[in-house]
This record gives structure tokens, C-alpha cells and sequence, in this order.
């Protein structure tokens, strides 16, 4: 039988020195599956995100959530001796893990070729804004920024206004499982020839990898259509997007076979076929009409629940516009975890979003914790390196291991 920490990657040694959401989403994914993953912190402070979000006791819940089930060393990098209990690491892992930008990490010299020396087949995973290498790979970056270079950004935002930004992590935490994609398919070729390798992993590559239509829509007809922001409506499926509601909005989207479904719920057949509303190409060509159609059926409901109700019993594909504050309580989102909720001994219990990868074999969560600052020093030192404890206490009286309480 499984121990209580056995999951599909145990036996896994990650070194991490990642910090913000990107790297630490790569990091986390592999803790939530077994992983030991070694966080290496710079001293004195740590993770930039430790700063964040702390709402109770001085804790940072941002750090907690990204950072389960992980070991803190917390270590003066600058000094020599620092960054020797490093390369006395390395020879011990399988994989390293980085979102420095571009070059950094050959500076403090753990560059890849470097890191091969101390383990030939070594699996090295850089992730960054904008690559490791083209023109712009040396400029600082953040997932806006990334985002503003994929043209991701210009389809967001009322047709002709300000183009906006969403206030979520797409994609820093998109580019963190595209990361921990490629390390698992680095693990599988090593062990069919033995060989490591260096992963370039961007942001802008994994924004611009989501563009669905956009993309071969301008380069197919030459430029003739050129994809732009909408609003809150898809610019080539019809019905598509968020309509309002009594109480609320709702996302429809009821094109091509879906119409007739949307027909059928709105007690209106005679549209199924209709000269200006029966094709896609018609209804695209009239959508104002669509959604005032839409909005004034809508509107003969009580309240938005009701309306979607209604849409469900005939199947069509449709949803509320939930706050942040209804996804706490929405019963789907509870019974599968996708909220989940984490006592943490200092900032207490909350709720965080949950692992998004379900495995039969496993189907409960790890019971993981986030360490405090450098929380880990000791047992790392002793249990990976076999240092004594006179010498751990030599390195914290030289303050190269620092610890804290958060």
C-alpha cells in the first residue's frame, strides 16, 4: 500500500530556484506529485513573493499557494561558500529548475554546461518571459509583458477601446505546466538514450501557442482580415460570448449545431432556419440582432440561474458569470477539488485553487505544507549533503543558512 506521501513522480529530485508564480507553478506541479523539490531561497530574504498577500500573522498566502509541499534552503548566494553547498547539490538531482532572467544563472555559474560537469545527464529548465535567446530575450519581462508582445492582449477589451489586461495568471501559470510538460518528456528521453538537456521554455511562446483562429485568419487571406477585440463576443462563432442577465451575466455559446438547441429553449423554431439567423455567416453578419434577441428572452426570466436553467435542460452550452466569491461556494468547483481548502499553521485555514491534474491511482490530495524561510536548512544539509551538525551550526553562525518564522 501507498505511504501517505507516495504520488506518480515519488523518487523525483527537483533543485528550484524559481520564485514569483511561473517557475514556482512548474515546481509546485511536480510537489503536488511527489516530488521532493528543494526551494532554494536567497538570503536574507527569499522568495520576492513572501512580501505578498499577507493577510493574517504576516504570512504570505500568495507564497503558501505556490509553494505546497516544498523544502526551503535559504542561502547566501554571493558567498562562495553558498554557492559550494549549491554545486554540492546538484550531482544529487534530476532536474533544475529556473526563471532567472536570461543568462543570470550562468553568471552565478550554473550555467547548463556548468551544470553538466557536476551531472553529466542533468535535465536544466529555463523559464523566462521571452526566451532564451532572439533580439528581445535579454529585456526584463512579466507575464503582461509576454502577453502585450503576443498579441493576446490587442483581442481583449471593447472594439476600437483600450485593450485590457486580465487580472489572472494565465500566462505565467500556462508557461509553468508547459515547463513541467517538457521536464516529464526530458525525464522519458533520458532514460531511453541517458542524456540530459537544456529546456527553453517562454511565455510569449505559450501565449502566442494559445491563439486559436486569430493567427491563420491573417496570414491565410493575406492580411485582409485582421483579428481585433470584440467586447465581450467572439468575432467568428455566433452566438458567442456574455450576455446579460436579471441579476447577472451569462456566458452563451450556441453556434453552428447549438443554435437550434438555443432555438428550441427560447420556444422559437422558426429561427432554426431562418434566412438572416440560420448559418453562422448570418448570424456573425447580424450579431447586434442576436443579442438584443438574446438579452430580451433572457430578461423574461427572474434572475440569471433560472435562465441557465432553462438553456441546461436543452443542452446548450452556457454559464454564469460566477464573482470570485461565488467559486468559494459553488458545489461543482467543491466536489472536485477545483477549490480546495489548506489549513496552514501560521496564516490558518483558506481556501486556494486546487490541483488541476487528476490521477485514479491517486485520488487525494498530498497533505503538503509551505515552509517557512529556510525551514529545511538543517535537514537538506545533513540528510543530502551529510554535513554534521557543528558544521551546520559553523554556516549559521556565518549567516550563509538564514531562518525565519514566515
Amino acid at each position: 500500500m501507498a505511504g501517505p506521501m507516495e504520488h506518480v513522480l515519488t523518487g523525483l529530485r527537483v533543485l528550484d530556484f524559481t520564485r514569483a508564480l511561473a517557475g514556482p507553478t512548474c515546481t509546485r506541479m511536480f510537489a503536488e506529485m511527489g516530488a521532493e523539490v528543494i526551494k532554494v531561497e536567497s538570503a536574507p530574504s527569499g522568495d520576492m513573493s513572501r512580501r505578498m498577500s499577507k493577510l493574517r500573522n504576516e504570512r504570505s498566502m500568495y507564497f503558501v499557494q505556490q509553494n505546497l509541499g516544498k523544502k526551503s534552503l535559504c542561502i547566501d548566494l554571493r558567498d562562495p561558500r553558498g554557492m559550494a553547498l549549491i554545486a554540492a547539490l546538484v550531482p544529487k538531482v534530476d532536474v533544475v529548475v529556473e526563471n532567472f532572467k536570461p543568462g543570470t544563472l550562468a553568471t552565478m555559474g550554473l550555467g547548463y554546461e556548468r551544470l553538466r560537469e557536476m551531472r553529466e545527464d542533468i535535465i536544466l529548465c529555463s523559464i523566462s518571459a521571452l526566451g532564451q535567446h532572439g533580439p528581445l530575450s535579454t529585456l526584463p519581462g512579466y507575464d503582461f509583458i509576454a502577453q502585450g508582445y503576443s498579441g493576446v492582449t490587442s483581442m481583449i477589451g471593447d472594439a476600437g477601446g483600450t485593450p485590457y489586461i486580465p487580472p489572472v495568471g494565465i500566462g505565467d501559470v500556462s508557461t509553468g505546466v508547459h515547463g513541467a510538460l517538457a521536464v516529464l518528456a526530458a525525464l522519458r528521453y533520458r532514460d531511453r538514450t541517458g542524456k540530459g538537456q537544456h529546456l527553453d521554455v517562454g511565455l510569449l511562446d505559450v501565449y502566442y501557442h494559445c491563439q486559436e483562429v486569430t493567427v491563420h485568419q491573417c496570414s491565410g487571406s493575406n492580411g485582409l482580415l485582421k483579428p481585433s477585440r470584440q467586447g465581450p463576443h467572439l468575432n467568428y462563432l455566433c452566438p458567442a460570448g456574455v450576455f446579460k442577465a436579471n441579476g447577472g451575466w451569462v456566458v452563451i455559446m450556441a453556434f453552428l449545431h447549438h443554435w437550434k438547441d438555443l432555438c428550441t429553449a427560447m420556444r422559437r423554431p422558426d429561427l432554426v432556419n431562418d434566412d438572416k439567423f440560420g448559418t453562422d455567416a448570418g448570424r456573425l453578419a447580424n450579431r447586434a440582432e442576436v443579442v438584443t434577441l438574446l438579452e430580451a428572452w433572457l430578461a423574461t426570466f427572474p434572475d440569471r440561474d433560472s435562465a441557465i436553467a432553462t438553456m441546461h435542460q436543452h443542452q446548450v452550452p452556457a454559464a454564469p458569470v460566477l464573482s470570485i466569491e461565488e467559486t468559494l461556494t459553488h458545489p461543482h468547483l467543491l466536489a472536485r477539488g477545483t477549490v480546495r481548502t489548506i489549513h496552514d499553521r501560521i496564516a490558518g485555514t483558506f481556501q486556494i485553487p486546487g490541483m488541476p491534474l487528476k490521477f485514479s491511482e491517486f485520488p487525494d490530495d498530498l497533505p503538503l505544507e509551505a515552509p517557512t524561510i529556510g525551514q529545511h536548512n538543517a535537514d537538506v544539509l545533513r540528510e543530502w549533503l551529510g554535513r554534521s551538525e557543528q558544521e551546520i551550526a559553523a554556516l549559521r553562525a556565518a549567516n550563509i543558512l538564514q531562518e525565519g518564522e514566515t
